[in-house]
Formats: C-alpha cells, sequence, structure tokens
C-alpha cells in the first residue's frame, strides 16, 4: 500500500511540474521548511519513544497499559497523555509503536484522546484567555470523555 501511495505521490508531482515548474519548485521549498520545523519535535519524541521501548520490553508494557491492565492502564495512560505536550502527527506513531509493542486498545485510546483535549501543560495560557473556572471544567470534561472513548474503543474492540 504505501510503495501505491508513493508512486501516485510521484506521478501527480512529475504532473504538478510539467503543469507549472515555478510552483512546483515553490511549493517544495514550502514543504522543506515545513519539514525542517516539525523533524526536531519529530526526532525528539520518537528518540524517547525507542528509548523507552528499549528499556521496557513488551511484557512491561502490557503490564502497565496491555489490555489486562484494564481500567487501571486507561486511567494511567489517560493520566500520563493529559500531562504530555506532543503534536498530532507524532502522537499517531508513537500510537502504533505502543500497540506493537503491547499495549492495549482502550489505554491508547485513553493516551490519544487525553493527549489531544486535556492540556494541562497549556493550563496557563488558557487560563489567561479563557479564565480559571471555565479551562478547569472544559479540562475535566475532557478527561472524562477521554475515559468516555476508552470505553467505546474497548466496546468496539472487545475489550470491555
Amino acid at each position: 500500500m504505501n510503495i501505491a501511495l508513493y508512486v501516485v505521490t510521484g506521478i501527480l508531482l512529475l504532473l504538478s511540474f510539467w503543469k507549472d515548474k515555478k510552483k512546483t519548485i515553490k511549493a517544495l521549498k514550502k514543504a522543506w521548511k515545513s519539514f525542517e520545523n516539525i523533524l526536531p519535535q519529530l526526532l525528539g519524541i520518537l528518540v524517547l519513544v525507542g528509548l523507552l521501548l528499549a528499556v521496557f520490553n513488551a511484557d512491561v508494557i502490557s503490564s502497565i497499559i496491555g489490555t489486562e491492565s484494564g481500567w487501571f492502564g486507561v486511567f494511567i495512560s489517560a493520566v500520563v497523555g493529559s500531562i504530555t505536550l506532543i503534536p498530532g502527527f507524532v502522537a499517531f506513531p508513537t500510537a502504533a509503536l505502543l500497540l506493537e509493542n503491547g499495549a492495549g486498545y482502550m489505554q491508547i485510546g485513553a493516551f490519544v484522546s487525553s493527549l489531544m483535549m486535556v492540556g494541562v501543560i497549556t493550563f496557563p495560557v488558557e487560563i489567561k484567555y479563557f479564565g480559571k473556572r471555565l479551562t478547569m471544567i472544559r479540562n475535566v470534561f475532557a478527561f472524562f470523555f477521554s475515559l468516555f472513548v476508552a470505553f467505546v474503543i474497548g466496546k468496539v474492540v472487545g475489550g470491555v
């Protein structure tokens, strides 16, 4: 499947280059700049996850956030997701790596959803714009919604 996507992308790039060489080169330069901006974050997270996977084998990951960890693992995953600041383009590959190494679907669902919706690290900025009360309410609801997401994933996948 990946090869097919690369072939289609290559063909479309050649078609774009044929149609308007200057615009294509400009677009490629913009894409490269975006890639350069994203690369440090991506590499940092991938190195961190790689180190964690090297230190903790699949059995340890399974015991902490595996299917058998149940709601304790879901809660741990949601808490870790809440206090972690990782962009979405890094979160999903990280989740895939954790799944491959023994994490459960419910636990990863709680991790990713709390990662995207709960912002412990961004509290100060959010309080500045929305106020303390609204920030707390939004984050508490988002946290519980992350647990609900894990519950739904468990029902769909069969983990509950």
